[in-house]
């Protein structure tokens, strides 16, 4: 019963494909992504675990007769299961007893508070799926003309036209892929990023293992990281950003704590590195990056908008590869792939690495756009082309600079194509 109000998600065919080889499919990410509405269209009975009205039966349920809250007509939804986290071994024991698949779906915000009570992995019984806020394709801003599952084709030629400007591009980063927001009106729309920034440093980052956290604390961690998105910071290097003073005292191991804790949340999420094949020996960075799972996070922790980002396009510039990286990571796991960054000791580097399982992968560049910021990244891309010892591995399928303005979309006489995220999809 799907609802009027609907937009088609990516993770649509991912949760339908998943419920036809598992008996459980837990759906994860970041709260306000859309977890339960898109698994909603296609359960046939839901239990909301949480609600108010119910979640003391449902609790007390839990405990003495849990067998009760997996009645339903089947796909049943099961929301916010981490509330009662020894829902996960019943459904573990009843797909064991009953090997039929697309039987449970899990959504949750936040991992179970208590480990130890998950006696086994799930491994073979429920699989997972991770869910992101909007890419600009799934909300609507992106024409989707160019596909990525194209490039890695045969494709030669391509081209798309866009019209958004700069302008637009900073409303898009502000507002971010939140579900809720695509619908509202432009100026009313900027809002839930900073509600969502108080509500993590307020309440979540303590409750996510009820571990009590200072919110002064949380903002600034996530002011910092803000700052430094995309970048192997050492973690000192964010504690000594963090001190607003003298007075301030914070270790290493605080922030590490925190960054746990958001990552949990599904606020921050890492980058791994690329580690190819190379023709000659370079020692390559191997540190993973942080990015914030959407961009408005990283606004609203900066407490900037729109128009500060016009006025600092170095920021802007930041923020735009965190939008970027969101996409890339939506339209890859359609493809069934990641999403990694390559850096070598030399300063060599690739924003972003999209690597297929079948062992075919992309090398994308990631710039604000112009002239001078293409060629850079055009740059950077057929240089480490070049380094890649394609004996052992394959040559890229293809090189992307993904700009966030530009006309058109096209492919150069060096063979690099230049495609503006309004441009793309899956």
């Amino acid at each position: 019963m799907e609802s009027i109000s609907y937009k088609a998600r990516i993770a649509d065919n991912l949760l339908h494909n998943k419920l036809k080889s598992s008996a459980a499919v837990l759906v994860q990410g970041p709260k306000w992504c859309g977890k339960t509405t898109t698994s909603e269209q296609v359960a046939n009975s839901i239990l909301y675990l949480a609600d108010p009205n119910t979640i003391k039966k449902n609790l007390l349920l839990a405990e003495t007769n849990i067998n009760a809250l997996l009645q339903g007509e089947q796909p049943r939804l099961i929301d916010e299961w981490q509330e009662a986290p020894q829902l996960w071994d019943a459904i573990r024991f009843t797909a064991d007893h009953n090997p039929s698949m697309g039987q449970f779906i899990l959504t949750g915000s936040a991992v179970p508070v208590k480990k130890e009570i998950l006696r086994h992995s799930g491994t073979g019984r429920i699989s997972r799926l991770t869910m992101r806020t909007m890419s600009l394709w799934e909300s609507g801003e992106s024409n989707g003309t160019i596909q990525l599952k194209d490039l890695f084709g045969q494709t030669n030629q391509i081209f798309a036209e866009t019209n958004l400007q700069l302008s637009d591009i900073a409303h898009l980063i502000c507002r971010g892929g939140w579900p809720s927001t695509t619908n509202v009106e432009k100026q009313y729309s900027l809002a839930s990023a900073y509600n969502y920034v108080e509500a993590i440093a307020d309440t979540d980052i303590s409750r996510v293992d009820n571990t009590l956290r200072d919110a002064s604390k949380a903002k600034k961690l996530m002011r910092s990281l803000a700052r430094h998105q995309g970048t192997q910071v050492a973690n000192t290097v964010i504690r000594d950003d963090m001190k607003m003073n003298a007075a301030d005292t914070l270790t290493e191991d605080t922030v590490a704590n925190y960054i746990t804790a958001l990552k949990k949340l599904f606020v921050v999420e890492d980058m791994e590195a690329w580690n190819p094949n190379l023709r000659s020996k370079s020692a390559i960075r191997t540190s993973d990056t942080h990015y914030f799972t959407d961009p408005s996070i990283a606004v609203a922790a900066l407490g900037v908008g729109p128009n500060d980002l016009l006025n600092d396009l170095n920021t802007m510039g930041l923020l735009f590869e965190t939008m970027a990286v969101r996409d890339l990571r939506v339209y890859a796991d359609a493809l069934d792939g990641q999403v990694y960054h390559f850096r070598d000791k030399n300063g060599l580097e690739c924003d972003t690495v999209i690597h297929l399982r079948n062992g075919h992968y992309g090398l994308v560049e990631i710039k604000l756009g112009g002239e001078k910021l293409i060629e850079e990244g055009v740059v950077s891309l057929t240089r480490l082309a070049k380094k890649i010892d394609t004996d052992k591995m394959y040559s890229p399928s293809f090189m992307m600079v993904l700009t966030a303005v530009g006309n058109m979309a096209y492919r150069r006489k060096d063979g690099v194509y230049v495609v503006p995220i309004a441009c793309l999809k899956d």
